[in-house]
């Protein structure tokens, strides 16, 4: 049975910064893409970022050159460190994992993924 447990979300002021951590257990976390979605009350779960088994990492336009996203596969951890916060990204944050070949791009849809965590709540204030 896979497992993921996100965690480090809360509250900052705008213009600062939070890590939120995905643990991960069941199964061998380094065949795992790992993905990033948020979503706000109401509306859909929308993709942040990803990372390949391989290390190939994606963004979405609105998080580009602010957030980061890394693994650390010895401690089966995902990251995403978020930068330079807006108000508007306000959200719960999932992380998502689905077992892939290496050497690709991870997946950038949720129906592409089949593990989920439970959400952490990060919220940016103006």
């Amino acid at each position: 049975q896979v497992q993921l447990v996100e965690s480090g979300g809360g509250l900052v002021q705008a213009g600062g910064s939070l890590r939120v951590f995905c643990a991960v257990s069941g199964g061998t976390f380094s065949d795992y893409h790992m993905g990033w979605f948020r979503q706000l009350p109401g509306k859909e779960r929308e993709f942040v970022a990803a990372i390949s088994r391989s290390a190939y990492k994606d963004y979405a336009d609105s998080v580009k050159g602010r957030f980061t996203v890394d693994r650390d596969n010895p401690k089966n951890l995902a990251y995403l460190q978020m930068n330079s916060l807006k108000p508007e990204d306000t959200a719960v944050y999932y992380c998502a994992a689905v077992i892939g070949p290496a050497g690709v791009r991870p997946p950038l849809t949720r129906d592409r993924y089949d593990y989920w965590g439970q959400g952490t709540q990060v919220t940016v204030s103006s």
